[in-house]
């Protein structure tokens, strides 16, 4: 019988997980960092510049760097529940500003996965307290492609499209940010993208949705 790995055991039971077990891990983890390249944490230290920012879920199953096999320093990462882009959200809006005007970098993506269970609560109606309200958004999202999603008579087809919305809806929100609209004006090399993520499979969907410009914006959103 083959040995059961770390990443089988953390997904079928997490018993294992302590607050002692986090410092162990810290530990080995430095090990086997300085193992592949001694001067590891030296190069870390001197700064970041990383070329992507992903705004994600926080989901514990959609961890930016393991999906997408990079490295600390290379993914600058913002995460809230079911990846929503909102204006009234300065958090995310500060980090946005810091990855496109200090950090320079020259991707967003923003990045759904199928089987959220955000998603999936916003196109219910149970009251579950206060995260109705950060759910409201998505919502509205449920609302506007209404009669799109009622074409579709399987739950799960449903749902899946509307985690697809919910990632269009941000992609279209952040290009409407005075922060992209203002890079884009100065030249900047940044593009807007959206992606979801399959549980199941580990596979990443991209919805070819990407933006570069305002060009095709609507012109009540464009700033001069």
């Amino acid at each position: 019988m083959c040995a059961t790995t770390k990443t089988e055991l953390a997904i079928h039971d997490t018993s294992h997980i302590t607050y002692e077990s986090l410092l162990e891990g810290n530990e080995k983890f430095i090990e086997e960092a300085l193992q592949v390249d001694p001067q590891f944490f030296e190069k870390l230290a001197n700064g970041q510049k990383p070329p992507v920012l992903w705004i994600g879920c926080a989901d514990s199953r959609v961890p930016a760097d393991r999906i997408t096999n990079t490295n600390p320093g290379e993914i600058f990462v913002h995460r809230n529940i079911a990846n929503v882009v909102v204006h009234t959200d300065l958090n995310l809006l500060s980090v946005l500003d810091y990855a496109v005007n200090v950090l320079k970098v020259k991707h967003v993506i923003v990045v759904g996965h199928y089987g959220c269970g955000g998603v999936e609560a916003a196109m219910g109606n149970s009251q579950l307290g206060l995260i109705d309200n950060w759910l409201r958004t998505i919502k509205d999202v449920y609302h506007k492609y209404s009669d799109e999603l009622a074409k579709i008579d399987d739950h799960k087809e449903r749902f899946n499209k509307m985690v697809e919305y919910n990632v269009i809806e941000g992609v279209e929100n952040l290009c409407k940010t005075t922060i992209v609209q203002g890079a884009w004006k100065n030249k900047q090399d940044l593009s807007i993208h959206g992606w979801v993520y399959a549980l199941n499979t580990g596979k990443i969907n991209d919805l070819k949705v990407s933006r570069t410009s305002s060009a095709d914006m609507d012109p009540i959103y464009k700033f001069e």
